[in-house]
C-alpha cells in the first residue's frame, strides 16, 4: 500500500503534514501510511459533530437503521478486503480476521434494528393520593457527541460497538482508533461516506494519544468511550470531568473445568479460547482450574493439540497463530515466561519466541503471585491449576484485580448458580470459555476491567439520557 490515507474530519478526507506509519508485524515492512490529526483537527471534528447533532437527533429512526444497514452490508461486500487489512496490520491469523468482519457486519445490522427500538414506557403516576389521573411518558434521548477511543486487537469490530449505538441512537461521534490499525478504520469511513447521512456526524482521526487531548476536555464532548489499558482508562475517567465515561480495561479470564465435564470439548474450546489472536483479547483465557480428578487426561489433551498448533504467517489459510503486534511485546512475553519459570514453573508447551511470534504456551506448577497469573499477559499463553473444591475454585477466579468474563465447564445447577452469584466479573460463561462473547448481550467488568456495558442496547443506554413527560389529565 504506497499511497497515504487522509484522515475522515466532518465528512471530509483531510491530509496533514504528519504521519502515522503502520508496520506489518509478521515481516516488518510498513504497510501504509495515514494522514495524522493533530488537536485543532479534533477541536474541528468535536465542533461539527455538535453543530450536526441538533439536525440529527430529529432524524426519523427508518433513516438511520437504512444507513446502518448500509453501512453492514457493505462491509460484507468487502469482507476479504477487510480481513486482509486487518491481518496486515496486527497480525491476527486471516481465519481470525474474517471471523473478526463478520462480527462487525453483525454490530452494524443489530444496530439498525435497535434504531427502530427507541421506544420508552408509559407509567401511572397514582400511586398516592394527590397523583390522580396523572401519567408519565419515558424516552431515552441521545446526549450529543460521543467520543471514541479503540485498539488494535479488534480494529473493525470494536469500531463498530462504538460508530453503531452512537448512530442508532441519534448521537455524533469522533473516534481515534488505535495508531496500530488506522487503515482498517478509515476503509470503514470509506463506507459510512457514502451513506446519506448528514456529514459531520462522524470523524475518524488517525493520531498520537498526546494530540488527543480535546476528546477528553473539551466541554461539548457528552460521552467517553473507551477500550484499552486499564492505565489510560483510569486516567482519562480522573481527568474527565462531568463527562459520562464507559471504559473497558481487559481482563485476567479464568476458566474452571468440573470433573463432569466434556473433556475432550472443554479441551478444544479452551485452545481456541487460550490462543485465538494470539491471546491478545482482553477475554482470551489466562487461567485454568481443572478437578483433580481429571487433570491429567486434561492435559495430556490439550498439550497434543496446543503443540499442534502452527505458527506463522497469517497471511496463509493453515496458520492458526501469527505474530503479536509488537516484537518489543513478544519480548515482554518472553520475560515474563522466564520470570515464572525461574520462580519454579514449568513449560508443557512453547515457552519460546521466535521474532514477533510467542510459541503457544502452557505453563503448570505456577504460582499465583507471577506475573502470568497476576496480570493481563494479553499473549498465547495459558496457566494451569489443579483444585479438589469446586467453592475454593471461584474464590481462584476471583484472586484477580479484573473481572471481565469467567468459563465454567460443569452440568451441576448447583454449582452453576453458586458460580453466577459469586464471581465478580460481568459474565460468566458455562460450558464454554469466556471469550465467547455475543455481539448484544451486555459486555463489560467490574474491578480493574472498568464499568459500563457494551452490546448495543445497552451502550445505547450508556449514549443517552432519561426524561420523562408528567401529564395531569385533570
Amino acid at each position: 500500500m504506497a499511497e497515504k490515507m487522509r484522515m475522515y474530519l466532518a465528512g471530509e478526507w483531510k491530509d496533514s503534514d504528519k504521519s502515522i506509519e503502520v508496520i506489518n508485524p509478521y515481516n516488518k515492512s510498513i504497510y501504509g501510511t495515514v494522514a495524522a490529526a493533530s488537536p485543532d483537527d479534533f477541536t474541528e471534528a468535536i465542533a461539527r459533530a455538535d453543530e450536526v447533532f441538533n439536525e440529527y437527533r430529529f432524524y426519523p429512526s427508518y433513516k438511520r437503521s437504512e444507513a446502518l444497514q448500509f453501512i453492514a452490508s457493505e462491509i460484507e461486500r468487502r469482507k476479504d478486503e477487510f480481513a486482509e487489512t486487518i491481518t496486515c496490520e496486527m497480525g491476527k491469523s486471516l481465519a481470525d480476521s474474517l471471523g473478526e468482519v463478520g462480527r462487525a457486519v453483525s454490530v452494524f445490522a443489530i444496530s439498525a434494528e435497535e434504531a427502530k427500538r427507541m421506544g420508552g414506557e408509559v407509567m401511572s403516576l397514582d400511586w398516592a393520593a394527590g397523583s390522580e389521573n396523572r401519567w408519565g411518558i419515558i424516552r431515552r434521548f441521545p446526549m450529543g457527541v460521543v467520543a471514541g477511543i479503540s485498539p488494535f486487537n479488534f480494529p473493525l469490530n470494536l469500531i463498530a460497538h462504538k460508530i453503531g449505538p452512537a448512530l442508532a441512537s441519534g448521537n455524533t461521534i469522533v473516534l481515534k482508533p488505535a495508531s496500530k490499525t488506522p487503515i482498517t478504520a478509515l476503509k470503514l469511513a470509506e463506507i459510512i461516506d457514502k451513506t446519506d447521512l448528514p456529514k459531520g456526524i462522524c470523524s475518524i482521526l488517525p493520531a498520537s494519544s498526546k494530540d488527543t487531548t480535546p476528546l477528553i476536555e473539551d466541554p461539548r464532548v457528552k460521552v467517553i468511550t473507551f477500550t484499552g489499558s486499564p492505565v489510560v482508562g483510569w486516567k482519562i475517567k480522573a481527568i474527565s470531568g462531568k463527562k459520562r465515561v464507559v471504559l473497558e480495561l481487559g481482563g485476567n479470564a479464568g476458566v474452571i473445568v468440573a470433573d463432569d465435564a466434556d473433556i475432550d470439548y472443554a479441551v478444544e474450546r479452551i485452545v481456541f479460547g487460550g490462543f485465538a489472536v494470539s491471546g491478545q483479547s482482553c477475554i482470551s483465557v489466562q487461567r485454568v482450574f481443572l478437578h483433580e480428578s481429571i487433570y491429567d487426561e486434561f492435559i495430556r489433551g490439550f498439550a497434543e493439540r496446543v503443540s499442534n498448533l502452527i505458527v506463522g504467517n497469517p497471511l496463509d489459510s493453515g496458520v492458526n497463530v501469527g505474530p503479536v503486534v509488537e516484537e518489543n511485546e513478544a519480548v515482554r512475553i518472553e520475560e515474563w515466561i522466564n520470570e515464572a519459570v525461574a520462580g519454579g514453573a514449568k513449560v508443557l508447551a512453547g515457552g519460546k519466541r521466535e521474532g514477533g511470534a510467542v510459541l503457544p504456551t502452557i505453563l503448570t506448577n505456577v504460582n499465583p503471585d507471577m506475573k502470568v497469573c497476576a496480570m493481563e499477559v494479553f499473549a498465547p499463553l495459558v496457566t494451569v491449576f489443579k483444585y479438589t473444591d469446586f467453592k475454593s475454585a471461584v474464590d481462584k477466579i476471583n484472586n484477580s484485580d479484573f473481572g471481565l468474563q469467567a468459563g465454567i465447564f460443569t452440568n451441576r445447577m448447583k454449582d452453576i448458580w453458586y458460580a453466577y452469584e459469586r464471581i465478580e466479573t460481568g459474565g460468566v460463561v458455562i460450558n464454554d470459555v469466556p471469550t465467547y462473547r455475543a455481539d448484544h448481550q451486555p459486555y463489560g467488568g467490574m474491578k480493574d476491567s472498568g464499568f459500563g456495558r457494551e452490546g448495543i442496547r445497552y451502550s445505547i443506554e450508556d449514549y443517552t439520557e432519561i426524561k420523562i413527560l408528567s401529564m395531569n389529565l385533570k
